[in-house]
């Protein structure tokens, strides 16, 4: 019997500027750029989203709500520092952790359940929010159960520092009562068609027949069934096939410069060209991503004539698709660089578009 653990920072960056600023800690703190520059809301601490600020806001909205919120730009070095703690503590405690993103991984922490001894996964839980606490002064919320789907179900529901755990063969009453768009694969316009014919929680959603599910979901029939029946043996991955290697900034302020935009590609495809010389793999298709300020998000991408890791065909071929997006007034909030297309040669997974994403 698998034990898996999905763990969660709780409000990271926002909770970063509150342990190092103690003079914040118990007020609401915006990380993001100022309003009068158009800047977004990164992260709000927990003060701050009992107001209804939340992430992705326009900051100008978010001090609609909150006129008391504090403002504080986002530190990425910071961040990469205190994750790099926290991550430590996860592999300490465990062989198979899969990092998600800076602020979250899920544990496979089967090896470390001995129940003969004493030793329940409740137990390796608490063990870890202790240490990552005291090690890090940071929260953790934890979610535990025999799948990775319902862990990380499960973390978000007692936020912050949160502890839930599900036994095993309690996972599908666990998530009867829950609302359908809780369960992973479920999006907002699922969700509405999905309550227009009276599912509108995941117990709902399971006990419809077999033959509902494929009409209603094709291809991902079985899998959404599964996950909803409380059924999800998806390993924890701890290395994957590199399908692309790739980084991307968000903007504290939007962004709409031509020199100062093709400074940023440059600088993020140099860091894409170096991860792929350090892997000793080469791609031929370039991608950029782009955000604007109206939050649209779209990609460009060609296929160069031959593969490359060298930084100069990568950076004057993202100019050149990020180029023909310019247009007066246009301004951007994202901006991503990425390769793939690697034939025979992928050998790990680095994180697409994530390492500098916030």
């Amino acid at each position: 019997m698998r034990h898996i653990i999905h763990a969660d920072l709780d409000a990271f960056y926002a909770a970063v500027e509150q342990l190092d600023n103690p003079e914040m800690r118990g007020k609401p703190v915006l990380v993001g750029g100022r309003p009068e520059d158009r800047g977004v809301v990164a992260t709000a601490s927990y003060e701050a989203r009992q107001f209804g600020v939340h992430s992705a806001m326009p900051m100008r909205t978010a001090i609609r709500q909150c006129p008391q919120g504090i403002i504080v730009p986002a530190r990425f070095e910071r961040y990469r520092e205190k994750s790099g703690q926290v991550m430590d503590i996860f592999s300490d405690m465990s062989t198979a952790v899969e990092p998600l993103s800076m602020d979250e991984a899920y544990l496979d922490i089967t090896d470390s359940v001995d129940e003969a001894q004493g030793r329940w996964p409740i137990g390796v839980a608490l063990e870890l929010k202790r240490r990552v606490s005291n090690e890090t002064g940071l929260t953790v919320s934890v979610g535990v159960s025999t799948s990775k789907s319902v862990s990380k179900i499960a973390s978000d529901l007692h936020k912050p520092d949160g502890l839930v755990v599900v036994p095993p063969g309690d996972e599908a009453r666990f998530l009867a009562p829950l609302a359908v768009g809780k369960l992973w694969g479920i999006g907002p316009k699922t969700v509405q068609r999905l309550k227009a014919e009276g599912v509108d929680t995941i117990g709902r959603l399971a006990e419809q027949p077999e033959d509902w599910f494929r009409r209603s979901f094709g291809a991902r029939a079985a899998s959404v069934r599964n996950r909803a029946m409380g059924q999800d043996d998806e390993p924890v991955h701890t290395e994957r096939e590199t399908k692309s290697v790739s980084s991307e900034t968000t903007f504290a302020n939007d962004l709409g410069d031509e020199a100062e935009l093709r400074d940023v590609v440059e600088q993020l495809a140099v860091g894409v060209a170096s991860s792929l010389e350090k892997k000793g793999i080469k791609g031929r298709t370039v991608t950029v991503k782009m955000r604007l300020a109206d939050f649209t998000t779209f990609t460009r991408q060609t296929t160069l004539s031959a593969s490359t890791y060298d930084s100069s065909p990568i950076k004057e071929t993202a100019w050149r698709l990020l180029s023909v997006e310019l247009s007066p007034g246009r301004t951007f909030r994202l901006l991503g660089v990425g390769v793939s297309n690697f034939g025979e040669t992928s050998e790990r997974q680095l994180s697409l578009f994530g390492d500098l994403a916030v």
